[in-house]
């Protein structure tokens, strides 16, 4: 607590004064009886005569109260605020069939799933979005602060909803083309896909170079290893899938030179450890420029006091003019 005029307390220092004054002159100001036997005035003194003693000290109370309320005592604390240089980011997520490989734990979508949530939780000043792309793609969440809608987008994602391939120039163009508009000085793409383009209209190649002649950065992770690993087979009547053990193959030059084009990085995550470090190392290369500045709040305490005072004062006078009045003859 502080005092926005502490220079009021000094009044405090009248108040020993005040009351040492009253103490010498309050004999003063009373009749003497004298009486032959104490005896005779046994029961005289009742509870009455005690109260008046006291009466006087609510008063030096309510004063007391009153100056600590001129000197406006104040509660102080201070208030963060971020002036951050936010980073707009699109993450482009395969959902091909292929994304349910069990090389990964439980597998490969899943542990993207996760990851991506825990990525997003560290980037509370940074717009985020989400493009999911197999066959085609599409935007399924825009730029957006609000990363509870997105993470639950993210959670939502789900093998089969596109037509099936891999169509990896339309996922990061895509992504691309909703971070054009952007006024972000720094605009990311994190595109993440397990096999080679064989769908959609525009190439790896020529998505990067879209990419690089509008400002953004792709990070490109791929998932998986080459030779054989369980995976989906045939899609069943009911929605699910048959397993099997058949070999897979993941384009590196193509994504790592796509990479290259737009001025970002190539990662290869083969498990669900290395895709964690992965996200790690993107979250190193893309911090925010994050400026705190620390503004002093207080909240005014003087009405408090001020309203004890005048409550005790109240009570003071009801008292002194109703049961403890003296009545002088």
């Amino acid at each position: 607590m502080t005092f926005a005029e502490p220079y009021w307390l000094f009044l405090l220092l009248l108040l020993p004064v005040l009351i040492f004054v009253y103490l010498r002159t309050v004999r003063q100001r009373h009749v003497s009886l004298k009486v032959s036997r104490m005896a005779a005035m046994a029961g005289a003194k009742t509870w009455v005569v005690y109260a008046r003693n006291w009466l006087q000290w609510v008063r030096w109370i309510v004063m007391a109260l009153l100056m600590v309320a001129l000197a406006r005592p104040q509660l102080l604390w201070y208030e963060e605020e971020t002036d951050a240089q936010a980073i707009d980011i699109m993450l482009a997520v395969d959902v091909s069939a292929s994304m349910l490989s069990k090389d990964f734990e439980p597998d490969r979508l899943s542990a993207v799933k996760e990851i991506a949530t825990n990525f997003i939780s560290k980037r509370k000043q940074d717009r985020i979005g989400l493009t999911i792309f197999s066959g085609t793609s599409f935007t399924q969440c825009p730029l957006t602060q609000d990363h509870r809608i997105l993470t639950a987008f993210i959670n939502n994602m789900q093998v089969g909803r596109l037509p099936d391939g891999t169509a990896i120039g339309s996922g990061l163009s895509t992504a691309v083309n909703h971070l054009k508009d952007s006024l972000s000085t720094t605009k990311v793409v994190i595109l993440m896909t397990d096999g080679e383009n064989n769908a959609g209209q525009i190439l790896p190649l020529q998505s990067a170079a879209i990419a690089k002649a509008l400002g953004v950065r792709a990070y490109v992770i791929g998932m998986g290893k080459d030779g054989p690993v369980e995976s989906p087979t045939r899609r069943n009547m009911d929605g699910s899938y048959t397993f099997a053990m058949r070999p897979m193959s993941l384009d590196t030059n193509a994504l790592s030179k796509m990479a290259a084009i737009t001025g970002g990085k190539f990662f290869a995550a083969h498990n669900t450890a290395e895709l964690q470090n992965i996200y790690a190392a993107i979250d190193e290369l893309e911090s925010s420029a994050i400026k705190v500045t620390s503004v002093p709040k207080t909240t005014e305490l003087f009405f408090y006091f001020l309203s004890a005072a005048i409550s005790l004062l109240a009570v003071e006078l009801l008292l002194r003019w109703g049961p403890l009045r003296v009545i002088t003859v």
